[in-house]
């Protein structure tokens, strides 16, 4: 893989703020040009350090009132893949992850109240074949919701970096 250099997590941490922000935007307050900043941007993709943008629309105003944690219990974790594809198909399902401690699966899902969860509980999620148990949290309210830092990294971790990020800060 690449480095990811100074310039690379400068860029990373406008774009992360504000994906809207116009390269030529970017390209100033990082002291290159618009063609520069494409081109990092476009590496960037490339390499698999940003992964997506685009809008969040709001479940709520879509009529989706109820944001849920489902952990999934299977039969034999080997069944994975085979479940993860089943929930693929419910739409309401916005991520699914193989996980540790009391549950193989970890779920979100909006649903529009809690009989439409219920429904999809009961008519989806539990029969598909290897699902044993599920246990539902329903989400009150999401306090927090931001990307990972894209700030100093640690310095035992990566100490060639250590001065560069001091450069940026400055």
């Amino acid at each position: 893989m690449e480095k990811i250099d100074k310039l690379d997590l400068k860029i990373l941490e406008i774009i992360s703020n504000n994906a809207r922000i116009p390269f030529k935007d970017v390209a100033a307050e990082c002291g290159v040009s618009r063609a520069a900043i494409h081109q990092r941007v476009q590496r960037l993709i490339d390499m698999g350090v940003i992964i997506g943008s685009g809008y969040h629309v709001s479940p709520s105003s879509l009529g989706y009132n109820t944001c849920t944690y489902i952990g999934i219990s299977l039969e034999k974790g080997s069944m994975y893949k085979a479940v993860c594809t089943e929930l693929e198909k419910i739409p309401e399902v916005v991520e699914c992850h193989f996980t540790t401690g009391p549950y193989t699966m970890l779920v979100k899902l909006f649903a529009r109240d809690n009989s439409d969860l219920m429904d999809l509980l009961n008519n989806r999620i539990q029969e598909i074949p290897g699902v044993m148990s599920t246990e539902t949290l329903i989400s009150l309210n999401q306090s927090i919701k931001k990307e990972v830092p894209i700030g100093k990294p640690q310095a035992e971790k990566v100490p060639a970096m250590e001065e560069d990020w001091r450069k940026i800060k400055d």
